[in-house]
């Protein structure tokens, strides 16, 4: 589980264009929208594409959403349990 963390965080500096960022800077509980990351609706939507292109994971209702992109802990829990095999 660490290592799809690690690769999570990689791949969201990576797609988000935060390269004043490193995976040490993004905590695995902290909040990614709001207060925490400060992450926005455009933002989600490249979360979304991530679960799509390197999951094989495709989110029908916007309210999973909300759940699953509260941390990296939650995106690392569903995709372990959801990813295509």
């Amino acid at each position: 589980m660490e290592d799809l963390k690690k690769e999570l965080k990689l791949k969201i500096i990576e797609a988000l264009n935060l390269e004043d960022m490193s995976v040490e800077d993004i905590s695995d509980d902290e909040m990614l929208f709001e207060e925490g990351l400060g992450l926005d609706s455009i933002d989600a939507l490249e979360l979304i594409i991530i679960l799509d292109k390197d999951y094989g994971i495709k989110l029908t209702d916007s309210k999973d959403g909300k759940k699953i992109f509260r941390s990296i802990e939650t995106m690392a829990t569903y995709i372990a349990e959801h990813r295509s095999k």
